[in-house]
């Protein structure tokens, strides 16, 4: 599972970031009329978004989160800052549930 978690981590920092970018880019589109940012990184956060929905599932799956917690990490990354909030929660529940599971086995 750390590899999940691992990928997991970098993904939603990479779409948290260009999720950022992007919302900034659409300030400069409806504000500036500058679109050239919503162009260039709409697709690309669109691919890369694709990426984290498949990073969420397999972290879901191997640490046997809920439909519901499995969908609302899934939105974290539509939502300006919410991916850095949703991986911090999911790090922490993960990290306290194997404290849970090391401290019950001794």
């Amino acid at each position: 599972m750390a590899g999940a978690l691992t990928r997991y981590r970098i993904m939603a920092y990479i779409v948290g970031v260009v999720l950022l970018i992007l919302t900034a880019g659409m300030v400069l589109k409806y504000g500036f009329d500058e679109p050239i940012v919503v162009e260039t990184v709409g697709p690309l956060h669109g691919f890369l978004y694709v990426l984290y929905l498949l990073t969420v599932i397999d972290l879901a799956l191997k640490a046997k989160f809920s439909v519901v917690k499995t969908l609302l990490v899934m939105l974290a990354g539509t939502v300006p800052f919410v991916s850095f909030i949703a991986e911090h929660i999911v790090v922490r529940d993960l990290k306290a549930g194997a404290a849970v599971q090391v401290g019950g086995a001794s």
